[in-house]
């Protein structure tokens, strides 16, 4: 007698990305993943509480499935909470995908931008390395943030960099030379360091913090100094540009290149 268990059929894990706030924002392929047989699960930071990420997709109009789990992320430093929690959450993943049927994981904005689902990801590949994976790409906050405030992130040759404001002033003051476009993600604990430094640069009136973007709650600011000493939302952002930025000549190869051959071609 052959007592083996025999392997599970494992479903496939899909990070379904619905952008930063508007249900307008969903693409049409996440909103066929929304509308499959997966089952859903997404983010809270608490048990029971409200899931940014689950309340877009309500505000799109679907109902949400009475079999949707929510998955506990906390929000805190405390390293052996998170590792805790972030095992529950990879062995409760694995143990619906081993049911054989795909999982949906919600994701706000883009799924592969800053985001929970790659963490997640991995941990259940730990746990299950025959889990197939698919991310369904999204509208991510910066360029979401961009088009509601009128601005572009960059223009022909421009370069553009997006870091985590927690990186502090002396990079973010940097990069202000490196780049033509600086989006400085979850701003809300450094704010007024960051003022302190676009006012000392004389970047205040082209720069513009934007949060919740997409939200009904969307807020656009463009007097950025008066946000000294506000409290802000966590999910909130700066766009600074340095337009007086020292740019170094640019190697245009191709175009070179492409300019001889017509040469060629003419004598």
């Amino acid at each position: 007698m052959n007592n083996t268990l025999p392997t599970p059929r494992y479903g496939r894990l899909i990070g379904v990305s619905l952008g930063p706030g508007d249900p307008d924002l969903i693409t049409r392929r996440g909103w066929a993943a929304l509308q499959s047989d997966a089952r859903w699960t997404y983010p809270v930071k608490k048990a029971e509480e409200r899931s940014y990420a689950l309340d877009i997709v309500v505000r799109a109009g679907l109902d949400v499935p009475t079999d949707a789990v929510e998955l506990v992320f906390p929000m805190t430093r405390d390293a052996v909470a998170l590792a805790k929690a972030w095992a529950r959450a990879a062995a409760r993943t694995a143990e619906l995908l081993a049911e054989g049927r795909d999982v949906a994981f919600l994701v706000e904005g883009d799924a592969s931008t800053y985001s929970t689902f790659r963490h997640l990801a991995r941990a259940v590949r730990e746990l299950a390395p025959a889990v197939e994976l698919e991310t369904i790409p999204g509208v991510s906050s910066f360029a979401a943030a961009a088009a509601c405030a009128d601005l572009a992130l960059a223009e022909e040759d421009e370069t553009v960099a997006v870091i985590p404001a927690a990186y502090g002033v002396s990079v973010i003051d940097h990069l202000l030379d490196e780049f033509d476009t600086l989006v400085l993600m979850k701003v809300k604990p450094l704010l007024d360091e960051v003022l302190d430094l676009l006012e000392a640069r004389g970047l205040l009136a082209t720069s513009c913090f934007v949060e919740k973007v997409g939200s009904p709650e969307e807020r656009v600011v463009k007097d950025v100094a008066s946000l000294r000493g506000e409290k802000v939302n966590y999910l909130s952002l700066l766009l600074v540009q340095n337009p007086k930025r020292a740019r170094g000549e640019l190697r245009r190869g191709c175009r070179k290149r492409a300019e001889s051959s017509a040469a060629e071609v003419a004598a």
